[in-house]
């Protein structure tokens, strides 16, 4: 299942078909592009390992970062309304992807029933993430932001089958405060409060989310 590059549980044949149709390219080195804003759509792409951010850049020539994607999860798909892209994706890290064109993807769903029914659960997971991002960005103090941050992160571990309380933290600071909307000497503060408080515990960028608990007060789940 892991050569695939989509999380699906499909039968053999047909995971075979979805095989034929998925393009494994060169990796991503950090700072490279997998596509910018206003480019044509015409593929998904499935992240095999790595860690790519999606951002927009404001009006004023500002970079803002929309998004993370880990292991397991897909982006490109808010291309699909306007037939172009919504958001750029750069890669934080060297990073494998797979690209599924979306053409041939629409073809094979409509012969394989429960390809289309797990593809509506990948869509539907897009709307569940662009739901706990509004949310996330709600949060009314920064540590309330950072906790809720590092719990997505532990939710998502688990749903790869790793460790919920053992999560790295491969984006940068810097990255984390654009992203909740925080300053980075406001987002390093909070994260040394946390340590001394005895709910994570950072080294590097590893940290462990020793207090899952209270941490879940602290962001109001």
């Amino acid at each position: 299942m892991g050569s695939i590059c989509l999380p699906l549980a499909l039968e053999s044949h047909d995971i075979t078909q979805l095989d034929e149709i998925v393009q494994r390219g060169r990796p991503l080195q950090k700072g490279e592009y997998l596509y910018r804003k206003g480019e044509k759509f015409e593929s998904i792409w499935a992240v095999r390992s790595g860690l790519v951010k999606a951002i927009r850049v404001t009006s004023d020539g500002l970079e803002q970062v929309t998004g993370f994607y880990f292991p397991g999860e897909i982006v490109g798909m808010d291309g699909i309304g306007s037939e172009k892209y919504a958001a750029s994706v750069v890669a934080l890290e060297t990073s494998a992807v797979c690209e599924i064109p979306f053409h041939r993807l629409e073809e094979l769903s409509q012969r394989v029933p429960s390809m289309q029914r797990h593809f509506f659960k990948l869509m539907s997971q897009e709307i569940n993430s662009d739901q706990q991002l509004i949310t996330l960005l709600s949060k009314n103090t920064a540590e309330e932001k950072i906790a809720s941050l590092l719990l997505s992160i532990s939710a998502r571990n688990t749903r790869r089958n790793l460790s919920a309380v053992n999560v790295r933290l491969q984006m940068s600071r810097t990255d984390i405060s654009n992203f909740l909307g925080l300053t980075l000497e406001t987002v390093s503060r909070i994260f040394s409060r946390f340590n001394k408080q005895g709910l994570i515990a950072v080294d590097g960028k590893n940290v462990d989310l020793i207090d899952l608990e209270n941490l879940r007060a602290v962001a109001k789940f």
